[in-house]
């Protein structure tokens, strides 16, 4: 009998190798990490897709037995986030509260947000409130991952402890800390939104593309979370699986722009793709800025004599939002534009180009004329890059 406890122990009903245990723990962190993505993020939160139920009910059920998150908690909380993103009433973000808080103690500021009563009712509408989720899901939350235990120590014996921790933790360090820090403090940026979001990697497989957090927060509805071609997302993959089958159905992506090479002119359907596709208006202006800081960098340093340090900040802050710039930056850049007008114009033409679409107020004739001013100033700047840009832009279709 004791024999037979200690082998159950040891080896578990499966009496499964390290190999077949380490797949195991593979296969089933990364169903979480899915059930997170396309469930609770894509689906429930922004709206992106509508699931059969029979895949809502199997993700509800699995987050229940493998992290006892409750759905409206987390869609309550996420929603919080967009909407108050890198402020101080951000639940998590590492502008405000510091990388190494939001890394190491991401759940824990998971954790007190959710007992936020005026949180959860005004931002958790639209979640599930039939009765399991009142009487199974929410009332017992704990109860899953108790379960979930339980079934690992019966596959693997004590080995299993191991296989739990891990699931335990795989939330907690891949959504709170990874992608609420990392994904608001490191990486690179597609389009220049209005908070810190960035993409930590462009291969989205491990945290099933919630790695491309610069592209979620600029088209926080798209269903597809990949933007440029070099980029992959798993979870995309997934839904057009499910979607192919039927038990998906996608609802929003990111606007694709269209161009007509041809066409010079300007009117009025060049201005709604302006005003639609202005991220992408916004990343393509990155890109002419850098050019013209090229062209204009080494005058900065041999006729200007300014200091390499001054020159690598102020490069940042040429490409910071500009109505985010504090006084002592917008004093460097001031000292920057005294010996460089092709890079005060490219500022200043910036800011204009942006009030384009920030101006509800104003008529669609006279946000047309706007922009013909706009374009007719730039290919007259005697700057390239700008010229150049320009003519894009009057390609919008």
């Amino acid at each position: 009998m004791i024999d037979a406890v200690l082998d159950f122990l040891s080896n578990g009903l499966t009496r499964a190798s390290g190999w077949e245990v380490f797949f195991y723990a593979l296969a089933v962190t990364h169903i979480t990490i899915a059930a997170v993505t396309i469930y609770l993020h894509r689906s429930a939160t922004h709206r992106g897709l509508d699931l059969h139920p029979i895949p809502s009910h199997f993700f509800r059920f699995w987050l229940w037995l493998t992290t006892g998150m409750v759905t409206k908690e987390w869609v309550a909380i996420h929603r919080k986030h967009h909407a108050k993103c890198e402020t101080e009433e951000d639940p998590h973000s590492p502008v405000t509260r510091g990388i190494k808080k939001v890394f190491f103690e991401g759940a824990e500021l998971y954790r007190a947000e959710s007992k936020n009563m005026e949180t959860m009712e005004k931002y958790g509408y639209g979640t599930p409130d039939d009765w399991i989720e009142r009487n199974v899901y929410t009332r017992h939350s704990a109860m899953g991952i108790v379960l979930m235990l339980f079934i690992n120590v019966a596959l693997f014996g004590v080995v299993g402890v191991s296989v739990w921790a891990l699931q335990m933790a795989w939330i907690p360090i891949t959504a709170a800390g990874i992608i609420n820090g990392i994904g608001h403090y490191w990486g690179y940026r597609n389009y220049e939104c209005n908070d810190a979001a960035t993409n930590i990697f462009p291969i989205g497989i491990l945290i099933g593309g919630e790695e491309l957090h610069n592209n979620h927060h600029t088209f926080g509805t798209s269903a597809k979370l990949s933007a440029k071609w070099y980029e992959f997302d798993i979870g995309w993959m997934y839904i057009r699986m499910m979607e192919t089958v039927g038990l998906a159905k996608v609802k929003k992506v990111a606007p694709q722009p269209k161009f007509d090479t041809s066409k010079l002119h300007l009117d009025f359907d060049t201005l709604q793709s302006v005003i639609a596709n202005r991220y992408d208006v916004t990343a393509k202006y990155a890109k002419s800025l850098k050019q013209t800081w090229h062209d204009e960098v080494e005058h900065l340093k041999e006729k200007a004599q300014l200091e390499s340090g001054f020159l690598r900040s102020a490069k940042k802050l040429l490409h910071r939002e500009p109505n985010k710039l504090e006084a002592p930056h917008k004093e460097q850049l001031t000292t920057l534009f005294a010996h460089s007008k092709p890079l005060k114009t490219m500022h200043e033409m910036r800011v204009e180009l942006g009030a384009i679409w920030e101006r509800s107020h104003a008529s669609r004739d006279q946000l047309l004329q706007q922009l013909q001013d706009w374009c007719a100033r730039a290919e007259a700047s005697g700057i390239t890059a700008l010229r150049d840009f320009s003519l894009r832009l009057r390609s919008y279709a």
